[in-house]
Formats: structure tokens, C-alpha cells, sequence
């Protein structure tokens, strides 16, 4: 592709922009580790939520939606719960608010408040920094291969997609390691209002440039259609032959099978809390549990529209423009490409530019989130407590350059090993993720379980994963799943059956400041025999009616720009009205009902 001058301009100028302004904030992260990791918890929650609603925002995951929005229509709105999206509505309801009553800096340094400070604790906080440096180091290898594949297509110079990588990467690393939190979440918000601009106006071309019965000519009966049975039903057979085989290897001819195997992974992996990656961290730096709420919140209110306008416009051009081209390349068709065909060939001058730019600003974002999120784990959990425990302030905050660095390194070295975005997503969000759910399910909803416990089914569930590719080759990580748990579970229940309960004092600190509800009797007895006057204030019941509610929301908010731009109107106005009734009933039942 020959990019104009005039998008070139509008490229080479948001990098600039985006580098300067990393920069030139960056004094505000080199104070202590605090004010660079969590940006000394003076950001509003408005911005963290934006932020973090950028770094999900990400290259390559829209290439991948926009390849299963092509593939399977209305159909795709179910798929992201693979990762799961739907965890943000369980984060919104109560688990953001009990993670940041705890007040602290990481995950594992979160895990004292659980466990308390005994050699199982600092067995649990070594695990957990071993997950958070090599679930970042996959995230960086995804983003490596998806901006490499990306920018190949679009610039000008004929260089390696890998070699653009690089380029792109040194970029982001400098600004991202140089100035912490603060240059990531003022950069990222500067960024999603690129994403967002450009994205509702590439809806808005398709809109124009498409018909609906040139879509339905385009696509095979039940394309447009959110519902479906056990079997997908969707033949392309005389459309685009190709497509029936992807169905095939993607293992969704059973779709209302995976479907809820997805839903049984994702309710979970939901439960046990975020990870120890860039939505932890954004958590953990709002000024206060009812802020880490609505932070999370937002997430879904202001990502879905933009994004899926993006998604949809994108599709439904590739679909009517150039479904004949694909149908005539046959099986070679790379369907992670869709994206970038679909703006060269439809988007015009100028407005190309500023798309670019608002995709490299989703890539540099998801990049920037990782790269911050991952180092404290290093550096408040290892070196500082068993290297350098009274070392000043600039020592860690360079280690943490140096430790930034490493991860960029080790990931681009993931990073040219693969071949396809689907195959480390699928890694990262089916596996990986996998042996992570049922230690930390329990460690939020069961008072007997103890940090051996913690350890054990960590160490299983992380292992198990890693072999996974070795021990089960070509097996769909989604029926790996439950294997995965049974292991994980397995090391958490046996671990903690073998050791003894955490003392008393720590579970009764932790219940009296968390105040989580689950199996948590016995302690919940001692809390109120020392204290008759405490309230737990705890509404299980109410959390998940706002959960179920809360699901069906983030589905209508999903469905409703695709509806727009393949311009159902009656599909449209349904879900608008769904979407308006559910906000209505979550500010009711949710919003209104928060505490600090």
C-alpha cells in the first residue's frame, strides 16, 4: 500500500505526540515506586476506566473480531466471552471493591493481607510473580505479531512485518518504561479519543457504501442473525467456499456447546478476580473501593460502541467488496487480514491516516498496560524484599526499567516463533488462564483455604498449562479447560487439607477489611464475638441478579452498533431499549448501592 502524504503526516505526527507527552509527564512517575506503578492513586477513576478500556482496545484482538464478525456474523457478539469479556461486569459488582480494600501495590503483595506472612506466603507471592512475568510475556508476544502483521500491509517501505515490530516496539517501550503509569494512562486516554473518532467514522463509511440487501447477498442465510442452536447452521458453500473450513478448524460447528463451555470457564475464571496484569494495576490505583467500581464499569460503557462500529463497518465492506476476491484465492486466504485489506481499499485519504493511527495508539496502549503492569511484581516482591529491602526510592524505579526492558526483549523473542494471533491468544486465554481460576476462586471464597493451598494449585494449574501444547497437541484449549481445573483444583484442595488453617488473627483482619461473602462461617463467628457491632454488609444475592443483568447489558451494548451499520433497524431499536432498561436497573440495583 502507497500511503498518501497527508497520512503519513497524521502518523508521523501522533507519534510524536504520543512520545512528547510520555515524556514530558514523566517526571510526575519518577518520585517512588508508588507514583510510577500506581501513579501515587491520584488519577480519576473517569480516566483509569478510559485508560483501561484503551489497553483492551488492542490491535490484534480486532483483527481477530473483525475475522469472526466476518466469518459468523451477529453470531461473533458470543466469542469474546473465550477471554472472558464478561469479567468486568463481575469486577463492576463486587470483586473490584474488595481488591482495593486491601490497599496495596500487587497482586502477590496482596496475598499477605490473605495469607499473612508465613513461608506459604511467600511461597504464594512467588508464584504469582512467576504468572504475572509470563502471562506478560505472552500479551507482548501477541502484540508483537499483530502490529507486525498489521503495519506490513500499510506502510510504504518494503520491510519485514517483524522488522516493523521492532520499530513500533522501540517507540512504545521508551515512552511506557520512561515515564510509568502516568505517561500510560494520559497517553492511552489521549489515544482512545483517536480510536474512537476513527472508529465510528469507518461505521459511517460502511454505512454509506453498503446496502443491507448487498449484505444479504454477501452472506448465507442466519448471518445476521445474535440467536443460535447446538449446531451453527451457517454454510457458505457458492459465497465463499474457504469460510466452511475455517468454521471447521475454529471448532464452532457446535457452537451452542462451546458457547457454554465458555460461559463455565469464563463464570470462574470471573470469580477469581483479575490477573496480575494492567486492569489489577488500574484497580489497585483508584483513590477508593466505590471509585475501583464504577472504574471497572465504565470499561464496558465506553469500549463496546467504537470498537464493534470499527468491527462491523470493517466486515461488512470486506464482505460486499471483496468477497468475490477471497472466494477466488480459495483456502490461502489469511482471515486475520481482513482488517488491514479492508482500509486500503475503502477508507479514504486522510481518514487512513488518522485510522493507523488510532490502531497503533490501541497496540501501543495494550503494549504499554503490559509492560507497566508486570515489573512491580519483580521489583516490590523480589528484589526489594529479598535484595535491596532499604535501597532509595530511584534505585527500584531503575530496576524496573531494567526489569521492563528484559520483558520486551524475552517477548519479541515469544513473538517470532509464532505464526498466527490465534494461536497465542487462544494459549493465553484459554490455557494459561485456565490453571489460574480455581486457586484464586477459592482464595476470595473459602476461609479454610490456606497459602500451601494457594501455592500448590497454582503451581499445578501453571504447569499443567505450560505442557499443555506437549502432553494434549491440537487440542481446542477450551476442552483443555477442565482438565486444567481438575489439576488446579486438585493441588489447591490437597495442599490445603494436608497443612494447617491460616491463624486466626489473618483471617479475621482480612474478613473485618475485605468483607467477602462465600464459606466464610467460622470466621464471620469470631469477627462478631470480638465486635457485635460489625457489619458485613455482604448481598450475594443481589451481586448476582446485578451479574446476570450486568452480562445481558454488555451483549445488547455489543449487538447495537453491529445492528447500526448493517442498518436492521428494528434489531437496533430493540437493543437500544434493552440496553437503556438494563443501564436503568443497574444504577438502580448497583450504582446507587455502592459504599466505600
Amino acid at each position: 500500500m502507497s500511503l498518501s502524504w497527508l497520512d503519513l503526516l497524521v502518523i508521523g505526527i501522533y507519534l510524536a505526540g504520543t512520545l512528547a507527552l510520555g515524556i514530558y509527564i514523566s517526571k510526575l512517575a519518577s518520585r517512588d515506586m508508588n507514583a510510577y506503578f500506581l501513579a501515587g492513586k491520584e488519577i480519576p477513576w473517569w480516566a483509569l476506566g478510559v485508560s483501561n478500556a484503551s489497553g483492551m482496545f488492542d490491535i490484534a484482538g480486532t483483527m481477530w473480531l473483525v475475522s469472526m464478525c466476518f466469518v459468523y456474523g451477529l453470531k461473533s457478539a458470543w466469542l469474546p466471552w473465550v477471554w472472558p469479556i464478561f469479567n468486568q461486569v463481575f469486577l463492576m459488582v463486587y470483586l473490584s471493591v474488595w481488591l482495593r480494600r486491601s490497599n496495596v501495590m500487587t497482586g502477590a503483595q496482596w496475598l499477605q493481607t490473605r495469607f499473612g506472612t508465613g513461608k506459604g506466603a511467600e511461597l504464594c507471592q512467588l508464584v504469582v510473580v512467576i504468572f504475572a512475568i509470563v502471562s506478560a510475556i505472552g500479551f507482548i508476544a501477541y502484540a508483537f505479531k499483530g502490529i507486525g502483521k498489521f503495519a506490513a500491509i500499510f506502510f510504504p517501505w518494503q520491510l519485514s512485518p517483524d522488522t516493523y515490530a521492532l520499530i513500533i516496539f522501540a517507540v512504545t517501550t521508551l515512552y511506557v518504561i520512561k515515564g510509568g503509569m502516568y505517561s500510560v494512562v494520559f497517553t492511552e486516554v489521549m489515544q482512545f479519543v483517536i480510536m474512537t473518532v476513527a472508529a465510528v467514522a469507518v461505521g459511517i463509511i460502511a454505512i454509506n457504501l453498503v446496502s443491507p440487501e448487498q449484505i444479504q447477498a454477501a452472506t448465507p442465510p442466519g448471518w445476521d442473525n445474535i440467536w443460535f442452536g447446538w449446531q451453527l447452521e451457517l454454510n457458505w458453500q457458492g459465497l465463499i467456499d474457504s469460510v466452511n473450513d475455517k468454521i471447521q478448524s475454529d471448532s464452532l460447528e457446535l457452537i451452542g456447546l462451546m458457547v457454554m463451555m465458555m460461559l463455565f470457564k469464563g463464570v470462574l475464571f470471573s470469580m477469581a478476580g483479575p490477573v496480575p496484569n494492567y486492569d489489577m494495576q488500574r484497580i489497585l490505583a483508584t483513590r477508593s473501593p466505590k471509585e475501583a467500581a464504577k472504574m471497572s464499569g465504565l470499561v464496558s460503557l465506553v469500549m463496546f460502541f467504537p470498537r464493534y462500529m470499527m468491527v462491523a463497518g470493517l466486515t461488512v465492506l470486506a464482505l460486499v467488496y471483496m468477497g468475490p476476491e477471497i472466494q477466488a484465492q480459495g483456502g490461502a486466504f489469511d482471515f486475520e487480514q481482513i482488517l488491514p485489506y479492508a482500509i486500503n481499499n475503502f477508507v479514504p485519504v486522510g481518514l487512513t491516516g488518522l485510522l493507523i493511527a488510532g490502531l497503533l495508539a490501541a497496540f501501543m496502549s495494550t503494549l504499554a498496560a503490559s509492560l507497566n503492569a508486570a515489573p512491580v511484581y519483580f521489583v516490590n516482591d523480589i528484589y526489594k524484599r529479598y535484595f535491596r529491602p532499604d535501597a532509595d526510592k530511584g534505585t527500584y524505579v531503575r530496576v524496573s526499567y531494567l526489569v521492563s526492558l528484559v520483558l520486551v526483549v524475552v517477548g519479541i523473542g515469544f513473538g517470532l516463533m509464532l505464526s498466527s494471533i490465534n494461536d497465542i491468544m487462544q494459549w493465553i486465554f484459554g490455557a494459561l488462564f485456565g490453571g489460574y481460576a480455581a486457586a484464586n476462586l477459592l482464595k476470595w471464597h473459602w476461609w479454610r483455604f490456606n497459602a500451601y493451598g494457594y501455592f500448590w494449585g497454582m503451581i499445578s494449574g501453571l504447569l499443567a498449562s505450560l505442557c499443555l501444547p506437549l502432553l494434549m497437541p491440537g487440542t481446542h484449549p477450551l476442552f483443555a479447560f477442565p482438565v486444567l481445573l481438575a489439576i488446579s483444583l486438585a493441588g489447591s484442595i490437597i495442599g490445603t487439607l494436608m497443612t494447617q488453617p491460616e491463624q486466626e488473627q489473618v483471617l479475621c483482619d482480612f474478613y473485618r477489611q475485605v468483607r467477602p461473602w462465600g464459606v466464610w462461617g467460622p470466621v464471620r463467628d469470631n469477627v462478631l464475638a470480638a465486635d457485635a457491632d460489625f457489619d458485613p454488609d455482604t448481598h450475594p444475592g443481589r451481586d448476582m441478579v446485578n451479574i446476570l443483568v450486568g452480562m445481558a447489558w454488555q451483549i445488547c451494548l455489543v449487538a447495537l452498533p453491529i445492528y447500526l451499520v448493517i442498518q436492521q433497524w428494528t434489531e437496533m431499536a430493540v437493543a437500544l431499549l434493552l440496553a437503556v432498561l438494563t443501564s436503568w436497573f443497574l444504577k438502580k440495583n448497583w450504582l446507587d448501592k455502592l459504599k466505600d
